[in-house]
């Protein structure tokens, strides 16, 4: 980020969510709240502050809460609000339905602060993005004269002010990024892929679940693409292949490929996360499975089978359900289902990401 221009960072909660009849900023995704995985994401500048109608619902994320003092003239007067109270002199406005949100963006954006602008404004070719944007307080008498004037438009006061407009297609970044979750419709296809685990201690029969669960899922008309982590070192390629005298001497990379698949082969490190990610925008599944990373955070399938443990070895607050032959439903608060009935096991994944819809 320039170093020149510390940001603050209003998040626009108080929104009346009329379309999707429920608060949007808190929905969730992978089991996190919109409003914590936004500002939790954007942590590192200098402050972060919501901007909400009225008190009563974020004041226990104990970040700062900025009040509207006009009722129902919108995002506009959220704006002002987050100007008038925000530390710094530029501050980066977005919506809390906006989950997606990355701080390398806003670091990108910050990097055109000069003093020939008052507004950084993204867009990109079909929208210009007023709640993704850097609003500087050199704009407060602007918005006050546009509220004032009861034209509550926020595009006005960017054609009143100096606007630099950033064209998302020069970023690098995908336009998932500034995507609205407005609808029930929108939130769905938000949800997708669905990313969760099973897990377990070795051997407890992980790998055979997720085989029957891609099944299931295929039989309900769903793609399927799983990552597999494992705890120890493994050797992709094996001795003798071409791609393995590639990586013995020295490429940090390999590839392969025919006419109906192809692999590649990596010698540096990555997350779960940057893998899942990637899988899932390669392939286009609508289901991600890890095996293993049961100390993860993800949402997850236990499987605990007698011959192997007795008890879960996961955090609770992360498990769908446990699989098993041997826990017992009275002691845990998640769902225990019998490790061979696939299709319940199933069901209850889909009754988990489809809550809140």
């Amino acid at each position: 980020m320039n170093r020149k221009h510390a940001l603050s960072v209003g998040v626009l909660a108080g929104g009346k969510s009329t379309r999707m009849g429920q608060n949007k900023a808190l929905l969730q995704i992978e089991s996190k709240r919109f409003i914590d995985r936004i500002c939790e994401e954007l942590s590192g500048f200098s402050e972060v502050l919501i901007s909400d109608a009225k008190k009563g619902n974020y004041e226990e994320l104990g970040l700062p809460v900025v009040y509207d003092a006009h009722e129902g003239i919108g995002p506009l007067e959220g704006i002002y609000q987050l100007l008038l109270h925000a530390r710094e002199d530029y501050v980066f406005v977005c919506a809390a339905d906006m989950p997606f949100i990355q701080k390398e963006l806003v670091e990108y954006m910050a990097e055109f602060i000069s003093s020939d602008y008052d507004c950084y404004c993204l867009v990109d070719e079909d929208h210009i993005h007023p709640l993704c944007a850097i609003y500087s307080k050199k704009m407060l008498e602007a918005v006050r004269e546009q509220i004032e004037s009861g034209n509550y438009r926020i595009m006005q006061v960017l054609r009143r002010v100096r606007t630099k407009y950033i064209k998302l297609g020069q970023t690098g970044f995908d336009k998932r990024i500034v995507r609205n979750i407005n609808t029930r419709e929108e939130y769905a296809q938000a949800l997708k892929p669905w990313v969760f685990c099973v897990s377990g201690v070795k051997d407890s029969g992980k790998t055979g679940l997720i085989i029957k669960l891609i099944n299931e899922f295929i039989q309900d008309g769903k793609s399927v693409a799983v990552v597999k982590h494992d705890g120890h070192e493994y050797v992709a390629d094996h001795e003798g292949t071409d791609t393995w005298r590639f990586t013995q001497a020295g490429a940090v990379c390999s590839a392969i490929f025919s006419d109906t698949q192809y692999s590649l082969h990596c010698r540096e490190k990555t997350t779960a996360q940057e893998l899942t990610r990637l899988t899932a925008s390669r392939s286009g599944a609508d289901v991600v499975i890890i095996e293993g990373m049961k100390d993860s955070d993800y949402p997850k399938i236990e499987v605990v089978r007698k011959v192997r443990s007795q008890t879960p070895v996961c955090a609770a607050s992360t498990l769908i359900c446990i699989a098993t032959d041997v826990v017992s439903q009275e002691s845990v608060s998640c769902p225990v289902l019998d490790m061979d009935d696939v299709h319940g096991i199933f069901l209850c994944v889909k009754q988990y990401f489809g809550r809140g819809l």
